[in-house]
């Protein structure tokens, strides 16, 4: 448990450039106190205490602001940056060295029973406000962009952007997300597209005025 809580403490200060130090970390973010919490309501929860696994949590939830599911599973080096207003579901599973932004929901999108909230792979970043809703899988390495839905599953090593969000392979090369935390620069398709339609009338605006001056000549 030690090591694993100095493996946290080390990926809050390679993400975090305001971290200063493994103490200021551990004795004032909200994000590692929360996940401690989960860590014991989880083992609760695997042994069927439910009531007092719940209880733990709600209690993290109420001096962090966080709240996770006792039946939720997180991987190792987990970070979660500021964390006010995060929700993350029963079924969700959550891979290594991910990183979450405050706002952000791991959430279902019914009264399902089973399998209903998101599988987050490896190396997976989610930015501030976005909302990751049913039982699919978000691939190893990729970004959700910040206030973005996702309802579908997202490949790897993509980006998902815009309500309903799509996805924007990264192309040609990987992205290091130990120290890629950027939530802005990334392409919105939508925009795009418009781009594309904006130029094209242009040209056939143009177009029409070289004629007009042809048959007028």
């Amino acid at each position: 448990m030690f090591r694993g809580l100095m493996e946290t403490l080390s990926a809050y200060q390679a993400r975090d450039p305001a971290a200063r130090s493994k103490l200021e970390i551990f004795l004032l973010y909200p994000g590692v106190h929360a996940l401690l919490f989960h860590r014991v309501s989880h083992w609760l929860y695997r042994h069927r205490l439910f009531f007092l696994a719940r209880l733990n949590s709600q209690i993290a939830r109420h001096l962090t602001g966080i709240e996770i599911h006792p039946g939720a599973k997180i991987g190792r080096r987990f970070v979660i940056d500021h964390g006010m207003g995060i929700v993350i579901g029963e079924t969700t599973e959550i891979g290594d060295d991910c990183l979450l932004y405050h706002g952000v929901t791991l959430g279902g999108t019914g009264k399902d029973q089973g399998k209903r909230h998101p599988t987050l792979g490896n190396n997976v970043m989610v930015s501030a406000g976005a909302k990751v809703l049913g039982p699919f899988k978000v691939g190893d390495g990729a970004r959700i962009a910040a206030n973005a839905v996702v309802l579908t599953e997202i490949p790897p090593e993509a980006t998902a952007v815009g309500v309903p969000a799509r996805v924007v392979r990264i192309a040609g090369e990987k992205v290091d997300f130990a120290t890629a935390v950027d939530q802005i620069h990334v392409t919105d398709p939508v925009q795009k597209e418009l781009q594309a339609l904006s130029s094209r009338l242009e040209w056939l605006e143009k177009y029409m005025d070289e004629q007009n001056k042809s048959v007028n000549l």
